[in-house]
């Protein structure tokens, strides 16, 4: 074999091994639409507790999320807010610290939808999807539970958030997370699923979080969930058909 059919060869060889390894990068899981329980016994009892939650009592109004939506649940945190804007219309919080969307999917199916049909699911989820996937898989993933919920519960409304951002600076996360949100927000049909994006009222003017609403640049502080949940009650009172939560706000944002 000549030089020159030695190199011909070897670049034939270099390009097959390029394709193929194209090929597979194609066809990788989107982990964000695979379905997968949390790890530890605590992520397990705290999914168990919410499946013995909806078992207990009936539930007209759901909260699908991760740590942010389960820190409403907490008395340092969301409940003295939640209690007033949300007590009186049977809520259910579905939320769990460090979950992604490939964990909510697993939890929908397994027992946290079981046996009930609200009249409304807020879902918020994707943030802690930001180090390992990309816009588009994590909008896949949101839009994977947004249809979960919707042949679970068909006759649940949606009012489906954008993801908040965290990390006091502005980063690439954000950025992420930002297109996320620009794709997510095509899910909405204005009848069935609702589609609102606060994650702003966070931010200081010059693109920071703002310490006194989220104190860690990721979660809310007590004053933080009462901007969340005055920014969207208008919308949960129109989609749930009552007259909204009784009384003046208890912390407003000045």
């Amino acid at each position: 074999m000549n030089p020159s059919e030695s190199r011909w060869i070897t670049f034939l060889i270099v390009s097959l091994f390029a394709v193929l390894g194209a090929a597979r990068g194609s066809l990788a899981e989107n982990t964000a639409v695979t379905p997968a329980p949390g790890g530890g016994e605590r992520w397990m009892g705290r999914h168990e507790a919410i499946n013995q939650r909806v078992k207990e009592d009936k539930a007209d109004l759901l909260f699908i999320g991760d740590s942010i939506v389960q820190n409403w649940k907490f008395p340092e945190d969301g409940k003295p807010v939640w209690d007033q804007f949300y007590g009186k219309r049977h809520p259910a919080n579905l939320g769990i610290s460090g979950d992604r969307t490939e964990q909510v999917l697993w939890r929908l199916t397994h027992g946290n939808l079981d046996g009930i049909s609200p009249k409304l699911a807020i879902i918020m989820i994707g943030q802690n999807n930001g180090p390992f996937n990309t816009a588009e898989e994590i909008a896949e993933g949101v839009t994977a539970v947004v249809r979960t919920v919707r042949e679970r519960t068909p006759n649940t409304k949606i009012l489906l958030l954008g993801i908040f951002y965290r990390g006091e600076e502005p980063n690439e996360e954000r950025q992420k997370l930002a297109k996320t949100n620009t794709i997510i927000a095509n899910l909405a049909d204005n009848k069935t699923i609702h589609y609102m994006d606060i994650s702003k009222i966070f931010l200081l003017p010059d693109g920071k979080i703002s310490k006194d609403l989220m104190p860690d640049f990721e979660h809310p502080s007590p004053k933080g969930f009462c901007v969340w949940a005055e920014a969207i009650e208008a919308k949960v009172a129109e989609l749930m058909g009552d007259a909204g939560a009784a009384g003046p706000p208890k912390c407003s944002q000045p």
